[in-house]
């Protein structure tokens, strides 16, 4: 009786929501409409037209006489403009000098925290904590409303298996459900129930859609081409979680699809993204989106606007084609008054759910901006997320955790640079406030140790490539001394010490937009410093910065103890003295596989077999599929990453053998510690579709569970798989499961599993 009044109670108050939701979608189609019939064609196109507001540059055009434009209602939202303060007037144009008096809506790069920044994108997916990534946007949200921003270009989900592409850093790694996950963490994180009802949520915009992540041969930008099978099966998800999600906002991607740039493809906007997934608020183009696809090679600038508006497309981001070439198309006949209509309204509905019209100023108290951003509390979060985010590649001997005592070399050019602690793609953090490695070293030693630092090489023997890298304020400062000086400074100091933290990898804008790299491994003088430290006998601890997969063939063969660090954001360097002296266990797992060199690429765990499959366990087999000099395994699996404890895995214990189309069963393990401290382990579920009617990967990752365990404790964790979770694309495209053998694998890693088989009735 219970339950049915329970089950009565839930379905009352749905119906009720539903009503509340539409009365209030009622009432604001009502504000819309009356406030479209007052607007002008020209003001129309003004929602659609997003300048940048030219504080923080990442492009070639800049808009002009922006405060003129305001004031003759051409422009509907701006970004890149940082301070509450010069926003709140900006926005006081917009309301009391503008004839209608509509507000803006203020954008920026939000992508890793705001003032307080965490770590990079692929470093927050290497927690494979979902709670912590939350918590990052939360906070990120409330920072960055505190300081008049309310709409963020993020998260960005595409999924990429090539580490040559600089933006690999941006993202969530190679895999879609992983990525899924994060993407509605993200989003709630920002956005919260998606109501928007106080001051301290912003809205999202989930980018690239789509497919910005395959491009060829990694070079940012490029083509992108493959089957439609496997787009949907491999790269949508996560832009589809993010629809699921309830994201307010979706920007193009740069990359054709099917041969028709994003921008202008009606079948991925319209067709895809609003028919089947149902998304109902407004597209942005990337930075020049729509003016760049006249390089593309389809049409003059006229030609592309038309062609993006007819897509799908609502706001320009900074090309101006929609504001400047819509009227003469309209006359043409190229494009109609509703589809302009229809764009304007997407734009006026995003600022009447953020709450614009009743007050513009809503994100615009200049006290939260004095006591809610860069906070103490925000900054000790940001420490935890970041040491939870690193990943122990190897520990050999129990090189780590180090003892508080005696002295330690820190040797490398990024062993003294806060302005590269924050990774790349972090537009708002005040990077000269980042403490140093050697800095969080010496605290941590305190009275109990020493420190001696010693640069020992520039980031790179070319001073151009070096200047390259260290872009937007990140100079690692070269020094002008010859090779030889800095290597001999370096093994003065390695001789002095008991143990060697050699600080290395690449600069934080080594990757990130428009940081493509042919050759992944440590720059050339980097690997030189460290081969002499190692031949002075003294113990080698690697720090290494990454926004990227890297090659470390020789490293891993060579080096005792390599810690990847990605990019921790503001307390990096804490995070990474915390991990290194044992006050926090490393727990990142790996989101992208690491190859052991750059011809293996593309590598990704959910690989398809070929018809000659290389036998297990080995290397090279005349006539299959794999390579003379070197064996198809990575160096380091997807999922992969030590701790300072190990684990160990029962066999899997399944709650039945077969399962019914209507059912569902329980796959469990019993995970236990067996070291000797306490640690936290990423239990990941894969599943492999043994026959179907089209091929299907080796293994796809489909569920996962972070854990903590005490030295000696034990835990079973248990994944519920119904035939939802077993569904895929055929090659029909109907989203579908197929009766059959299923492989159900559990373990610490892609590659490390204990295996169970089912069968779906």
């Amino acid at each position: 009786m219970r339950n049915l009044f329970f089950g009565a109670f839930c379905l009352l108050s749905l119906s009720l929501s539903a009503q509340n939701k539409a009365a209030q979608d009622a009432e604001m189609n009502r504000f819309i409409d009356n406030l479209m019939s007052k607007m002008t064609l020209d003001e129309k196109l003004g929602q659609l037209n997003l300048p940048s507001a030219g504080d923080i540059t990442t492009g070639q055009a800049k808009s002009s006489d922006i405060a003129g434009k305001i004031k003759n209602g051409l422009v509907g939202g701006l970004f890149n403009i940082k301070g509450v303060d010069k926003i709140r007037e900006v926005q006081r144009v917009a309301v009391e000098e503008s004839r209608l008096k509509i507000p803006l809506i203020f954008g920026m790069d939000v992508i890793h925290g705001y003032e307080t920044g965490f770590p990079i994108p692929l470093g927050l997916a290497a927690t494979w904590d979902m709670q912590a990534i939350e918590r990052s946007a939360r906070i990120a949200a409330i920072e960055a409303s505190a300081d008049g921003i309310f709409w963020t270009f993020s998260p960005m989900v595409d999924v990429s298996r090539d580490p040559r592409w600089g933006r690999v850093s941006e993202g969530n790694g190679e895999d879609p459900f992983l990525g899924g996950q994060i993407a509605k963490a993200m989003i709630k994180g920002y956005q919260g129930d998606n109501t928007y009802s106080d001051n301290k949520h912003i809205m999202a915009c989930v980018k690239h859609y789509a497919l910005y992540g395959a491009a060829e041969a990694g070079r940012d930008y490029n083509t992108t081409d493959m089957s439609r099978m496997r787009m949907f099966n491999e790269y949508m998800y996560p832009y589809k979680a993010a629809v699921e999600a309830g994201v307010g906002s979706v920007m193009a991607s740069f990359n054709e699809v099917d041969g028709v740039p994003a921008t202008a493809n009606k079948w991925l906007m319209d067709d895809v993204l609003r028919k089947q997934w149902g998304f109902d608020g407004f597209v942005v183009t990337d930075y020049t989106g729509i003016s760049e696809m006249i390089d593309h090679g389809i049409g003059d600038l006229q030609e592309v606007s038309a062609r993006a508006l007819k897509a799908g497309i609502d706001m320009d981001m900074v090309s101006e084609g929609l504001l400047s070439t819509l009227p003469k198309s309209l006359k043409e006949g190229k494009v109609n008054q509703a589809d302009i209509d229809k764009a304007c309204r997407r734009i006026l509905e995003a600022k009447y759910k953020l709450g614009l019209f009743k007050d513009p100023y809503k994100f615009m108290d200049s006290k939260r901006a004095k006591t809610e951003i860069y906070t103490p509390q925000n900054l000790a979060e940001a420490r935890k997320i970041a040491a939870e985010s690193y990943v122990l590649l190897k520990n050999a001997n129990n090189t780590l955790p180090l003892k508080k005592q005696g002295t330690v070399a820190v040797v490398g050019p990024l062993a003294k640079s806060a302005v590269n602690m924050a990774g790349t793609w972090s537009v708002a953090v005040p990077l000269d406030k980042a403490p140093t490695v050697v800095q969080s070293i010496t605290d941590a030693l305190g009275k109990n140790g020493k420190v001696i630092y010693a640069k020992g090489s520039n980031l790179v023997a070319d001073a151009k490539l070096e200047e390259h890298a260290t872009m937007f304020g990140r100079s690692l400062g070269r020094d002008n001394r010859t090779k030889e000086e800095l290597l001999k400074e370096a093994l003065d100091a390695a001789k002095q010490s008991d143990v060697i933290v050699a600080a290395l990898g690449e600069s934080s804008e080594f990757s990130g937009e428009s940081s493509s790299r042919t050759n992944l491994n440590i720059p050339d003088v980097q690997q030189e410093l460290l081969a002499e430290l190692l031949k002075t006998g003294k113990p080698v601890v690697l720090v290494l910065f990454a926004g990227r997969p890297m090659t470390l063939s020789w490293e891993q063969a060579n080096v005792p103890a390599i810690l990847n660090v990605w990019f921790g954001g503001s307390m990096a360097a804490p995070a990474i003295a915390d991990v290194l002296f044992g006050d926090a266990n490393p727990s990142g797992k790996l989101p992208a596989t690491f190859p052991q060199n750059v011809g293996q690429i593309p590598l990704f765990y959910n690989h398809k077999n070929t018809g000659r499959p290389l036998g297990e366990g080995k290397w090279f087999e005349k006539f299959r599929s794999n390579y003379l000099d070197v064996s198809n395994e990575p160096l380091y699996p997807f999922g992969y990453g030590l701790s300072y404890t190990q684990f160990s895995y029962s066999d899997i214990t399944l709650s039945s053998a077969n399962l019914n189309e209507n059912g569902e069963i329980t796959a469990s393990v019993t995970v236990t510690n067996t070291g000797k401290v306490e640690g936290k382990e990423v239990v990941q579920l894969y599943i492999r579709d043994i026959v179907g009617s089209v091929t299907r990967p080796v293994k796809e990752l489909k569920g996962f569970e972070k854990i903590s365990l005490k030295a000696g404790e034990s835990k079973t964790v248990s994944f519920k798989i119904s035939p939802e979770l077993l569904k895929f694309y055929n090659y029909d495209l109907q989203y579908v499961f197929e009766p059959g053998d299923f492989d159900v694998m559990i373990g610490g890693d892609s590659k490390d599993v204990k295996t169970a088989r089912f069968t779906l009735n």
